[in-house]
């Protein structure tokens, strides 16, 4: 026979889902779609094994992290990443996870392979040169992070600039090493 369910139980369970927590203890991803069909390919098969960290802002007028403006400048130069993530830390997906995002341009994995668009996850941060990624951000980052390792088979958690040395040097401002250990990796 299932034992009820306390009232002090129940409230906190009611606490913790409002505030975005799974009943598991998870905190839930509130993924907002804003899909695009320019600097993606829709393909049948990947397989996914490493993840990509980058920044972008907009840079060609108007409010440098309007997620309407970042999609535009990346559509002008047919690029697009699955993922950015905004500086209140709202997630935007732009790309399907089961198609490649063209996010990593030239570049090679530390086991030598290249073509890393077709087994990669590319999520952005809005942060500027001169700015560091907000903690909502970074909490956001944590989370849907955590959440593709536990969906897929990750060889690698990557920066931009761990892939394209001497041409990418994004994400830029991050304390990298804080974020490696938030993820446990």
């Amino acid at each position: 026979m299932n034992k009820p369910i306390s009232l002090s139980k129940l409230f906190l369970l009611l606490v913790l889902f409002a505030n975005g927590f799974e009943a598991n203890g998870q905190q839930h991803l509130n993924i907002i779609d804003k899909t695009v069909n320019i600097g993606m390919r829709a393909v049948q098969r990947r397989e996914i094994s490493a993840i990509i960290i980058h920044s972008t802002f907009n840079n060609s007028g108007g409010d440098k992290y309007d997620i309407d403006l970042i999609i535009k400048q990346f559509n002008r130069y047919k690029v697009s990443s699955h993922y950015v993530i905004g500086r209140d830390g709202s997630i935007f997906r732009l790309v399907s996870e089961k198609n490649i995002a063209y996010q990593a341009g030239k570049s090679r994995l530390p086991d030598a392979r290249t073509n890393v668009n077709a087994t990669s996850i590319g999520i952005e941060l809005m942060t500027s040169f001169d700015e560091s990624p907000t903690e909502q951000q970074i909490r956001s980052l944590v989370l849907l992070t955590n959440d593709i390792r536990r969906r897929y088979r990750i060889d690698f958690v990557l920066r931009h600039s761990d892939i394209a040395p001497g041409r990418k040097t994004d994400p830029w401002n991050m304390d990298w090493m804080d974020f490696l250990k938030r993820i446990g990796y």
